[in-house]
């Protein structure tokens, strides 16, 4: 896998997994409706090469009135994925997505992969909304927004999981010569992460 880092994009040359293309279909309805998104957590060293398993892709979409995300719910029905946790967009948003709690969507009549979806509340969460990755896969029109890569370590190391550490060290071998070490820093401080710092090496 080759990659170009420049700024907030990044140029990707890699063959497309079934997932990837799911993914990308996925974030098209969005991009299509105007609702701003960012992908968080385990897709991302799976986007970045790793090879591993995953039951769902998470993202935080921005905040919105019912009447957009109604909307949202109406398309994606259309685009043939269905919400796996909540039985109606009024369900979905007063009940999920106002309440802190995430939903899901899925293919119609599958469950897995799933894409679970929050509005962000926490510092942080706003922050990798508002503070992303372009990235540009080769021949595809579609792009991806991601996390920025200093947060997603960072929070990987802070969750600390078998699973999480693993992801943790994908990316940073990857990516180390990229990132800004100040930022990455200032993360780990933020998370109470420092201990964990010593698997990277």
């Amino acid at each position: 896998m080759e990659f170009e880092f420049k700024g907030n994009r990044l140029k990707l040359e890699k063959e497309l997994s079934n997932l990837d293309k799911l993914v990308l279909l996925f974030v098209k309805v969005l991009d299509q409706q105007h609702v701003d998104y960012v992908i968080i957590s385990g897709y991302i060293a799976i986007l970045f090469g790793r090879s591993r398993q995953t039951d769902d892709v998470d993202l935080f979409v921005e905040e919105m009135p019912f009447e957009k995300f109604a909307g949202l719910w109406a398309v994606l029905e259309g685009a043939g994925f269905e919400c796996i946790n909540a039985a109606t967009a009024e369900s979905a948003y007063y009940e999920y997505l106002k309440d802190e709690l995430a939903i899901r969507f899925a293919v119609k009549g599958t469950r897995i992969p799933n894409f679970e979806l929050k509005f962000p509340k926490s510092d942080l969460s706003k922050y990798s909304l508002q503070n992303k990755i372009i990235v540009e896969i080769r021949n595809e029109i579609q792009l991806i927004k991601t996390s920025k890569l200093e947060l997603q370590i960072a929070y990987k190391l802070y969750m600390s999981s078998d699973k999480d550490l693993e992801d943790a060290i994908h990316l940073w071998h990857l990516f180390k010569s990229s990132i800004n070490q100040d930022l990455f820093w200032g993360f780990i401080i933020r998370l109470n992460a420092q201990d964990k710092v010593k698997v990277l090496e």
